[in-house]
C-alpha cells in the first residue's frame, strides 16, 4: 500500500466524524425550526459546512484555526442581527460556534468529538424538557442544593489536601471530599429520576440509585412509604430490594478502583449475589406491576440530597478506616473482622472502602479482604432486615427473604472457592 494512502487515511475518521457531527447538529435545528413554523437560519448545510471547516483548519495549521473561528464568529453575530427580533435567544449562534470548534477538534480526537456533537444535539434537542423542569419542577430548595453540590464539587473539593493524614496516616482529605461529592451526586441522579418518571416507576429507580448512597436508608424509606400507602406496597418491596443491586454494583466499582486484588478475590460471589439481587427484585416488580392495587396520591419527592447524610457516612467511612487500622495494628487479622463486622452495620460501602485501602497499603491480603467484606456484607444485610421492619409485617418478609438469598448466594460462593 503506497505512502501517501496510509497518510490520508489517517485524518479520515477525523473528517467523517465533523461530517456526521455536524450534519446532526444541522438536522437538529432544520426540525427545530420546522417545529416553529420558520425558516432555520442555520440549517443542515450550515452545520455540516462548519463542522468541515473546523476539521480543515485544524489540518492547515493554528493561524488557519484562529482566522476560521473570527470569520464563524462574525458569521454568528451576523445571523443573530437577523433574527433576533423573532428570536432573542443566541441558542443557534453558539451553536454553530460550538460545531465549527468540534470540527476542529475531530481531527486529533474523533471518537471524543462524535461523542461531543451526541451531547450538543441531545442538549438542542432537549430544549422544552430543560424548560420545563427548570421553570416548573425545579424549586428554590432544589436549586439551592444544585448550587451546594456544585460548590462543593468545583471549589472545595480542589482546595483539599491529596495525601495520607491523621491516625495510621489512612485518611485521605481529598478521596474523602470526593466521596461527599459522590454521595450528593448519586442521591440528586435518583431524584431526577423520581421527578421524570413519577412515582410508579420513579419509586424503583429511586431504589436503584439509592442502594449506591445508603440501601439499608433506602429500605427504610420504602417501608415508611409502605406503610402510610398500602397501595404501592409491591413497589416499595421492589425498591427495598432493587438498591441491593445497587449496592453490589457499588461494591464492585469501589473494589475496581481501590484494590484490584480484593475485586479478583471476591469476584465471583459478587457476581452470585448480584444476579440473585436482580432476580428477586425482578419478581417483585413483576408482581407489583400485576398487583390490582395502584397509588393515584401525590408523589413525596422530598430533595435532591441531605448534605449531613453525605457528611455522616464520610464519618463512618473515616472511622471505619481508623478502626480497622487500630485493630488490625493490635491484635492481628482478626482486628479487620471485628472491624467489618462492626462498621457494615452501619454501611457496607464503608467497611468495603476502609478493607479495600488496606489491601492497597499491602497491610493486609486479598483473600482475608474478601473475607472481611463479606462479614460486612451480612452485618450490613441484618440491619437491612431489622430498617425493613419500618414497613411492616407484610413488607417485612418478602424483603428480608430477598435479602437472606443474596447473602447466602455471597457467603456460599465464597465458601466453595476457598
Amino acid at each position: 500500500m503506497p505512502d501517501w494512502f496510509a497518510f490520508e487515511s489517517a485524518g479520515l475518521p477525523g473528517f467523517v466524524a465533523a461530517l456526521g457531527g455536524g450534519l446532526l447538529v444541522g438536522l437538529e435545528r432544520e426540525r427545530s425550526a420546522a417545529r416553529e413554523g420558520v425558516e432555520a437560519a442555520i440549517g443542515l448545510r450550515t452545520s455540516a459546512l462548519a463542522a468541515m471547516t473546523g476539521a480543515l483548519a485544524a489540518t492547515l495549521g493554528p493561524g488557519v484555526v484562529a482566522v476560521a473561528t473570527a470569520l464563524v464568529g462574525a458569521f454568528a453575530v451576523a445571523s443573530y442581527r437577523q433574527t433576533r427580533q423573532r428570536d432573542p435567544g443566541l441558542t443557534t449562534e453558539l451553536a454553530l460556534l460550538t460545531t465549527f470548534l468540534l470540527g476542529a477538534f475531530a481531527p486529533a480526537q474523533p471518537r471524543l468529538a462524535a461523542a461531543m456533537f451526541v451531547v450538543l444535539t441531545a442538549l438542542l434537542a432537549g430544549k422544552d424538557a430543560l424548560h420545563r423542569f427548570s421553570r416548573q419542577a425545579l424549586s428554590k430548595r432544589d436549586l439551592d442544593d444544585i448550587l451546594l453540590l456544585a460548590a462543593t464539587s468545583l471549589i472545595v473539593l480542589p482546595l483539599l489536601p491529596d495525601r495520607a493524614v491523621g491516625p495510621y496516616a489512612v485518611l485521605n482529605p481529598y478521596k474523602l471530599g470526593l466521596l461527599v461529592v459522590w454521595v450528593m451526586a448519586v442521591g440528586a441522579a435518583g431524584y431526577v429520576g423520581l421527578r421524570i418518571f413519577g412515582a410508579r416507576r420513579g419509586l424503583v429507580i429511586a431504589g436503584l440509585l439509592g442502594g449506591f448512597v445508603s440501601s439499608t436508608a433506602t429500605i427504610a424509606g420504602m417501608g415508611q412509604r409502605a406503610r402510610a400507602n398500602a397501595g404501592v406496597r409491591r413497589s416499595c418491596i421492589a425498591a427495598g430490594l432493587a438498591s441491593s443491586v445497587a449496592t453490589l454494583v457499588q461494591l464492585a466499582l469501589i473494589l475496581l478502583l481501590v484494590s484490584p486484588a480484593s475485586l479478583d478475590a471476591l469476584a465471583w460471589p459478587l457476581v452470585a449475589a448480584g444476579a440473585t439481587a436482580v432476580v428477586v427484585s425482578a419478581l417483585a416488580l413483576h408482581r407489583a406491576n400485576h398487583a390490582r392495587d395502584d397509588d393515584t396520591g401525590a408523589p413525596d419527592y422530598g430533595r435532591p440530597f441531605v448534605p449531613t447524610h453525605a457528611l455522616t457516612f464520610v464519618a463512618i467511612v473515616a472511622a471505619a478506616l481508623i478502626g480497622a487500622a487500630a485493630l488490625q495494628a493490635w491484635i492481628g487479622t482478626g482486628g479487620v473482622f471485628a472491624a467489618a463486622a462492626f462498621s457494615g452495620f452501619a454501611d457496607v460501602h464503608a467497611a468495603t472502602l476502609a478493607v479495600a485501602e488496606l489491601v492497597a497499603a499491602n497491610t493486609l491480603e486479598p483473600t482475608p479482604a474478601a473475607r472481611a467484606i463479606a462479614i460486612a456484607f451480612t452485618a450490613n444485610n441484618v440491619f437491612k432486615g431489622v430498617a425493613a421492619f419500618a414497613g411492616g409485617k407484610e413488607y417485612f418478609l418478602p424483603v428480608a427473604l430477598g435479602l437472606a438469598a443474596i447473602n447466602a448466594s455471597l457467603v456460599l460462593t465464597l465458601a466453595l472457592r476457598a
